[in-house]
Order: C-alpha cells, then sequence, then structure tokens
C-alpha cells in the first residue's frame, strides 16, 4: 500500500487562476510517481507546492542556485531520510514559463506542468540528473509515469508542422 502525501498548495502568481484543476493533476502525479517508483514514505508526509510566476521563481533561481533568471521548476527537498521524514520538502512552478515551453514544445499546459511535478517530485526523493546514468533512470521513470497518466513522453521533439 503506497502512501498519498498532504499537498499544501500556495498560489502566489495570479496567472494559475487559468489552471484552476492544478492541484488535481498534482495529486494524481504525485500518486502515480509513488506506485511507480515503490518508495517508502511516512504515512503523515507532507509536500508543499508553491505556483508562482516567473519573477519570484527568477528570484528562488538567483537565491539557491546562483541563476538570474526564470526557470520552470524547483525543488527544495526537505533533509533526513525519504521514508521518516515529516516534510518532503517543497515545488515551486512558475506560469509563464511553463506556458512558454507548452507551447514551443506543442504540449498541453497541464501535460507539462503534470512531467514538472513528476520531475519535482523525484528530486524531492533523491532522484537526480547531474550524471548521465542518472539522467536517464529518472527520465525513464518520469516517462513511465506520465504514460500510466495518458500523457506523451515529454522528452520526445516535437516541431511545429510536423508529425
Amino acid at each position: 500500500m503506497s502512501t498519498q502525501p498532504v499537498i499544501d498548495f500556495a498560489v502566489e502568481g495570479a496567472l494559475w487562476a487559468n489552471a484552476p484543476d492544478t492541484p488535481g493533476w498534482a495529486a494524481a502525479a504525485i500518486g502515480e510517481a509513488i506506485l511507480k517508483s515503490g518508495i517508502k514514505l511516512n504515512p503523515d508526509v507532507e509536500i508543499s507546492i508553491l505556483l508562482t510566476d516567473d519573477e519570484a521563481i527568477r528570484e528562488l533561481n538567483a537565491q539557491w542556485r546562483g541563476k538570474d533568471q526564470p526557470t520552470n521548476v524547483l525543488s527544495f527537498p526537505a533533509p533526513g531520510s525519504v521514508e521518516t521524514r515529516q516534510s518532503l520538502g517543497d515545488i515551486v512552478i512558475a506560469y509563464e514559463t511553463c506556458e512558454r515551453e507548452a507551447g514551443a514544445e506543442l504540449k498541453t499546459f497541464q501535460a507539462h506542468v503534470t512531467h514538472l511535478i513528476v520531475h519535482g517530485f523525484l528530486h524531492l526523493v533523491g532522484y537526480d540528473h547531474e550524471e548521465e546514468a542518472e539522467a536517464l533512470a529518472m527520465e525513464s521513470l518520469e516517462r513511465e509515469i506520465l504514460s500510466a497518466l495518458g500523457i506523451d513522453d515529454p522528452y520526445a521533439i516535437r516541431v511545429a508542422g510536423v508529425e
């Protein structure tokens, strides 16, 4: 039996009103990620998700990663063992960047945000993509999770006008 964490949402970007179903997407994505990864969690575990804008995520990216530019998602894992943590950590997602990327990659906004939630969650539970082998393992698991949710391979290259 897998544990479904409590997901604490905070919305600080007005544009997220255009995506009111995001909490449902997150619950489905995280539930499937737990199932497919086989990770064991504290039964009372929580995750915080901040839905924000490019300016706020740019500030966080500059402060924590030294990159003074917006990004699509940031993950801040809590310290300690994944199995015993009360909080897995925080995921922060920027609306404008997600919207731009989804359009450029010919994906729906829902599919792209769901992918970023899965990606962020996997970082919270210890996955990384700094080394090629880690990246391949993480991307493979992301594909499996998203496929189970009916979402196409997020790493497939799509070009406008080409099927």
